[in-house]
């Protein structure tokens, strides 16, 4: 099999992030995977600004003069999920990826979900909140494993980076 555009996948790889560490381990499996199969890589990151509730790369806004998102949050959360992918791809080196950086607004899963539909692949990390956190909580990434059309990897969180 030659090594041509033709017989390459046309269909990205989709990851989910959050600036989290669990985030952070799933961008470095996808960006290898993405390498391995010689696909783009789509960084999908949801974004809901509320004063009393707020992670991730959302932290990187402030409320606006209505007690809403800043204008602009949108620009600053996309600027840093390209920052945070761009340095994780020079830690793992390797061949070039492509990268596409989709930033919306609402709910996690369903953001992951709408971006995916065209991908060959869904990344996600994982928090690690057990059986009772996912009940309580909700879980993202079980949603997203119950409701995507497409194969999901679910990428546990190392014992060094597990928070206490």
């Amino acid at each position: 099999m030659t090594d041509t555009p033709a017989s390459r996948p046309t269909h990205p790889i989709v990851v989910g992030t959050d600036g989290s560490a669990p985030a952070r381990q799933a961008v470095i499996f996808a960006l290898r995977e993405a390498q391995l199969r010689g696909t783009g890589l789509r960084a999908a990151c949801a974004f809901e600004y509320t004063p009393t509730q707020y992670s991730g790369f959302e932290r990187t806004a402030g409320s606006g003069p209505d007690g809403g998102p800043i204008p602009q949050q949108r620009d600053l959360v996309m600027q840093s999920v390209a920052d945070s992918v761009r340095e994780l791809q020079l830690q793992l080196g390797g061949p070039p990826v492509e990268v596409e950086i989709v930033c919306e607004r609402g709910r996690p899963a369903q953001v992951l979900l709408e971006a995916s539909r065209d991908a060959c692949l869904l990344v996600v990390g994982s928090r690690g909140s057990g059986a009772w956190g996912r009940l309580t909580l909700g879980s993202t990434s079980t949603e997203v494993v119950h409701h995507a059309r497409l194969p999901v990897v679910v990428v546990p969180m190392d014992d060094d980076t597990a928070s206490p």
